[in-house]
């Protein structure tokens, strides 16, 4: 992950794709980039990207896309074929072995994460997102145990 943080550590945005439960993990894993590395980043639901997100997407645009193997695996696979025929600069999360059925051709960059039951997947991929989020911190020099603006405690009226 300290390797992908500098690659993307000059970059000013990055989507990041998630849908069924990974959609959960593709907001925390975004609020993560934002918060402490302060990097604008998106968590976006998957089927909604034909509704705006799309238009986005060039060679330029680091989008992670979160294609585990589980119950919405098939339609993950259609939005990575999509944003890949757009030329999409695609990083893709997949389970452990499953490169190949997400990045035809291997024109993406990957991160393996091992396979578990799919209500309990999130836990697992949202570790490398965290450590993503972290490298990105320190090498943009920011402290990462006092992000800039973050309130520590919730005012009501």
């Amino acid at each position: 992950m300290r390797d992908l943080a500098s690659q993307l550590v000059a970059e000013q945005s990055l989507l990041m794709f998630g849908r069924g439960y990974n959609y959960a993990t593709a907001l925390e894993g975004a609020l993560k980039v934002k918060e402490v590395a302060l990097m604008h980043t998106e968590g976006i639901l998957a089927g909604e990207m034909k509704h705006g997100p799309l238009a986005l997407v060039d060679e330029n645009l680091p989008i992670i896309v979160i294609a585990t193997h589980d119950s919405c695996f098939s339609k993950q696979q259609s939005v990575i074929q999509q944003l890949h025929a757009r030329k999409g600069r695609l990083i893709v999360m997949c389970s452990r072995g499953g490169a190949a059925s997400v990045c035809p051709g291997g024109a993406s960059r990957v991160i393996e994460v091992p396979q578990v039951e799919d209500c309990l997947q999130p836990v697992i991929n949202i570790v490398p997102l965290q450590l993503l989020a972290y490298h990105l911190t320190v090498l943009r020099g920011y402290n990462v145990d006092q992000p800039r603006n973050l309130a520590k405690s919730v005012t009501t009226e």
